[in-house]
C-alpha cells in the first residue's frame, strides 16, 4: 500500500469527534493529503493518537507509513505507540547514576534500543530477586547517559508481569548486577479497549 492510502486508512481510524490541545481534529488532515504533503499529515496523525487512546492498528499503519518516507524514528515512534496500545503503557521519571558507579560510561539511544532488566519486587522462593525486562524510551531526548534524568516509557517483555506496578512505585534498573538507575511509576494505562484498571495482580503473581 501507497503512503497516501496508508495515512487515509490512519484517518479513518480517528473518531471525528477527536481533538488535539490546538483543536486540530482529522478534518485537518485532509487538505495535506491532497496536497501531497504526507509528513505533515501524518505528524498530525500523530498529535491526534495523543489526544485519545488508539487502536493497534491507528499506529501500525502510520509506522509503515513513516517507514516508506524513511522517517526512521517517527516508524520507530509509531511502533512503539502500537506495542503500547496492545500491552498497555508504563512512564516513569528515571534517574540514572553517575559514571563511575555502574559499568556504563557512554550515553544510549532513547529511541527503544536498550532493554535493560528491571527489578520489580518479585522474588524466588528463596528470596532471591526476579528481574524482568522491558525496553525503554526516553521522552524528548535523543539519548541518555550516567546521571541524567528523564520521563521514560517502559516496554515490558511479559507485560502480565508489571500488573501490580502501580503510580508511585520505586523500580531500578540495571544492565547487570549493579544498580544503573532508579526509576518512579508516574502513569499506568491499560491496553487499548481494555478495563479502565489492572487488576492488582495477575493470577499466580505476588
Amino acid at each position: 500500500m501507497d503512503v497516501p492510502k496508508l495515512l487515509e486508512a490512519a484517518s479513518l481510524l480517528v473518531p471525528e469527534e477527536t481533538a488535539t490541545e490546538n483543536d486540530i481534529t482529522v478534518r485537518d488532515v485532509w487538505p495535506y493529503l491532497v496536497a501531497d504533503e504526507w509528513e505533515v499529515a501524518l505528524g498530525l496523525l500523530e498529535e491526534l493518537g495523543e489526544a485519545r487512546p488508539l487502536p493497534p492498528d491507528f499506529w501500525d499503519t502510520l509506522g509503515e507509513a513513516a517507514g516508506q518516507l524513511l522517517m526512521g524514528r517517527s516508524a520507530a515512534w509509531c511502533h512503539w505507540r502500537s506495542y503500547e496500545a496492545e500491552h498497555g503503557v508504563v512512564r516513569a521519571d528515571l534517574t540514572l547514576r553517575p559514571t563511575g558507579e555502574y559499568r556504563r560510561q557512554t550515553p544510549f539511544s532513547g529511541a527503544g534500543v536498550l532493554r535493560p532488566m528491571w527489578d520489580l519486587g518479585h522474588r524466588t522462593p528463596t528470596g532471591e530477586p526476579v528481574v524482568d525486562i522491558a525496553a525503554l524510551w526516553a521522552e524528548f531526548t535523543h539519548s541518555l547517559g550516567p546521571g541524567d534524568r528523564a520521563t521514560v516509557r517502559l516496554a515490558p517483555l511479559d507485560p502480565a508481569r508489571w500488573r501490580h506496578v502501580l503510580p508511585g512505585r520505586v523500580i531500578t534498573m540495571h544492565e547487570d548486577r549493579t544498580v544503573a538507575g532508579t526509576a518512579v511509576v508516574r502513569e499506568v494505562r491499560p491496553p487499548f479497549g481494555a478495563d479502565a484498571e489492572w487488576p492488582d495482580s495477575p493470577p499466580g503473581e505476588p
